[in-house]
């Protein structure tokens, strides 16, 4: 999709959608049979700047914002999965995206967690977007956005009631 036509605003805000795409790796210590679950998580990088993002876009009149977190996963990133639980939502302020309905730029994102069960080879943002999995210091670290680290440490909260 592209264009701002179906675009859904709220009280003078852009409404988004976007999800922090997980997935599970065996981790052994001591070349013993007892593995652990470590949780890495999928980040992309941004065409307009350094850090990393997880990913996120405009919420369209005709679908719901799970929908369009689910599409964000496949557009930005190149993943399916399995969109879990709701994380929260976020405000923020986008330099790159003002626009007459919203001039300020605020923007509030829903964000879900989704487990993923495939990488694509080939996805619609492929050769403007890469690809990284992280632990989770490392994407505390790599995250290009407050509102994204905060959006990480509720991911946490969630997956420690798991």
């Amino acid at each position: 999709r592209t264009g701002r036509l179906q675009q859904r605003y709220e009280g003078g805000c852009r409404l988004v959608a976007g999800c922090i795409p997980y997935r599970f790796r065996d981790y052994f210590e001591d070349d013993n049979a007892n593995s652990a679950k470590v949780v890495e998580l999928l980040m992309i990088n941004s065409p307009s700047g350094p850090g990393l993002l997880f990913p996120k876009g405009g919420w369209e009149n005709d679908e719901t914002a799970e929908e369009a977190a689910v599409r964000e996963a496949i557009e930005e990133a190149g993943v399916r999965g399995d969109l879990m639980d709701f994380i929260g939502y976020y405000e923020f302020k986008s330099k790159t995206h003002q626009d007459d309905c919203c001039p300020e730029g605020l923007c509030k994102a829903a964000m879900y967690a989704l487990f993923v069960k495939e990488e694509l080879e080939l996805w619609p943002e492929r050769s403007t977007r890469t690809r990284s999995w992280l632990t989770m210091s490392e994407a505390v670290e790599s995250c290009r956005h407050k509102w994204m680290e905060e959006a990480l440490k509720d991911f946490s909260t969630w997956r420690a009631k798991m």
